[in-house]
């Protein structure tokens, strides 16, 4: 994890800072962490699986179909020739 530092903040952005941390029970350190995390966290973020399974649902495909979707060449590869 990435180290950073912040120079030349207020003392008044410091005390408040404590006070929000000690708000929502963390450390200072915690505290900024979640602001920052917060601030650049793009709004609506939708993660991947959430968005699969979603589909999944809408689809309402049977278990059957599932199987027939699922079908995999399991033979070993083979080796590529160049000529």
């Amino acid at each position: 994890m990435a180290i950073l530092t912040v120079r030349n903040v207020p003392e008044e952005v410091r005390r408040a800072l404590r006070a929000r941390a000690a708000l929502h029970g963390r450390s200072a350190e915690a505290e900024i962490r979640a602001i920052l995390e917060t601030a650049v966290r793009p709004r609506g973020r939708v993660k991947l699986g959430s968005l699969l399974a979603d589909i999944g649902k809408q689809g309402r495909i049977s278990d059957k179909e599932f199987a027939a979707l699922s079908v995999r060449d399991r033979a070993p590869p083979r080796s590529l020739r160049l000529e």
